[in-house]
């Protein structure tokens, strides 16, 4: 209820204040496991992604976000789960994958930090990662024009890009790279598409 009604509320701010515009398939099947991977820009992000998606999205969001307690309460009600971004976080990989398993859509930003400049970033590997332990399709989704607080917001969506691994046990980092690269260049292909 609490994620509907923020979604709502969010949805006409963005029409009204940013005119926002969406591209692509915004309904995703219903159960099934999917992880969405986007650019990472500005704070709204996870906000303008979010409300593009018919489904809930579960957000991984950096653990300093959990530490201010109001926002530890919204993010939490809304479905966030915290990772620390230094080493490998074991639990946070353990909620990931329970919530692919039971056919949720799990959000991840795998430039792993905000862009500055607003170029692409070389991505951290927890993507791919993921995606192939959890057996799931990367779904890639460009966002433009949400860093400051006016222009135009656009989200282009992609189409799912299916992976498999030759052991989802022992997956090399060779290939691990190799999608992160795939996934990367068709973010920045939708990217040079909505900023047309």
């Amino acid at each position: 209820m609490f994620y509907s009604v923020a979604k709502i509320i969010c949805r006409v701010t963005l029409l009204l204040l940013r005119r926002w515009k969406v591209y692509g398939n915004t309904a995703l099947p219903a159960g099934q496991g999917m992880l969405l991977v986007a650019n990472h820009v500005s704070y709204w992000d996870p906000v303008v992604v979010g409300c593009a998606i018919n489904r809930k999205i579960f957000f991984m969001a950096k653990a300093e976000l959990f530490q201010i307690p109001v926002l530890r309460l919204i993010i939490t009600k809304l479905g966030a789960f915290p990772v620390h971004r230094e080493g490998t976080d074991r639990s946070s990989i353990r909620r990931a994958l329970e919530l692919l398993g039971a056919g949720k859509v799990v959000g991840i930003f795998p430039e792993g930090t905000r862009s500055k400049t607003g170029e692409l970033l070389n991505p951290h590997l927890g993507a791919a990662m993921l995606a192939f332990k959890g057996g799931v399709p990367l779904l890639p989704v460009a966002v433009s024009g949400t860093k400051g607080i006016l222009g135009q917001v656009k989200v282009i969506i992609g189409q799912p890009m299916y992976f498999t691994a030759q052991n989802r046990r022992k997956i090399s980092r060779a290939e691990m790279e190799s999608v992160s690269r795939e996934l990367m260049a068709e973010i920045g292909r939708l990217l040079s598409v909505v900023e047309k």
